[in-house]
């Protein structure tokens, strides 16, 4: 049963309230240990329900939990009671340090996966690589060899040689305009014969 306490007069004396979490963290910011643990006791069941639900793990949840309260003790002078309830100051603390530990997960995963699959050693079939060149010299050698003697040799001196349009018409003798159109007729013409659509 309670105690009654009374007055001089004999009066019953009303317990003195509880102070509110706006009060607490006004005492929180003036440096009060007590002030802060009795707003831990007040607040801490609520904050952390709200970091596990986003944070879901309950150790990390734990962690963001002690986090936040680190940082309420830390910036609790700061705190502008003309701006919001103390609630919802810690909330929007709680919340934002619970998105950050979700995006630093993510970004961990997401950089553990890259450098696996940078790691990861994919077996290369040499013999089925070769194979495929060699079909692939083939083809482009005999769509060669339906271009003209003079288209062929105009593409040669470009991709096999290295020269510009205006070397190979020096090499040739023959004017700027002729290699170019001997070029542009002669890869049409390849492109059509190895089937390349752009």
């Amino acid at each position: 049963m309670l105690e009654h306490v009374a007055d001089g007069n004999g009066d019953p004396i009303a317990p003195a309230p509880r102070p509110t979490p706006d009060e607490l963290l006004g005492r929180v910011g003036r440096g009060d240990r007590a002030a802060f643990g009795a707003l831990y006791d007040e607040t801490s069941p609520r904050l952390f329900g709200l970091i596990r639900r986003l944070v879901v793990d309950a150790a990390q949840a734990e962690e963001v939990t002690q986090d936040v309260y680190l940082e309420i003790w830390q910036t609790a002078a700061r705190f502008d009671a003309a701006k919001g309830s103390a609630i919802a100051w810690m909330f929007t603390l709680a919340h934002r340090r619970a998105v950050d530990r979700i995006r630093s997960a993510q970004a961990a995963r997401d950089r553990d996966l890259r450098i696996g699959a940078r790691d990861l050693d994919v077996p290369v079939d040499t013999v089925a690589e070769a194979a495929e060149t060699s079909v692939e010299h083939d083809r482009v050698r005999g769509a060669l060899g339906d271009l003209s003697d003079l288209q062929r040799e105009c593409v040669a001196l470009a991709y096999y040689g290295g020269l510009t349009q205006r070397e190979i018409a020096d090499r040739l003798h023959v004017p700027l305009g002729t290699v170019k159109t001997r070029l542009r007729d002669g890869m049409i013409r390849l492109r059509t014969a190895l089937g390349v659509t752009t």
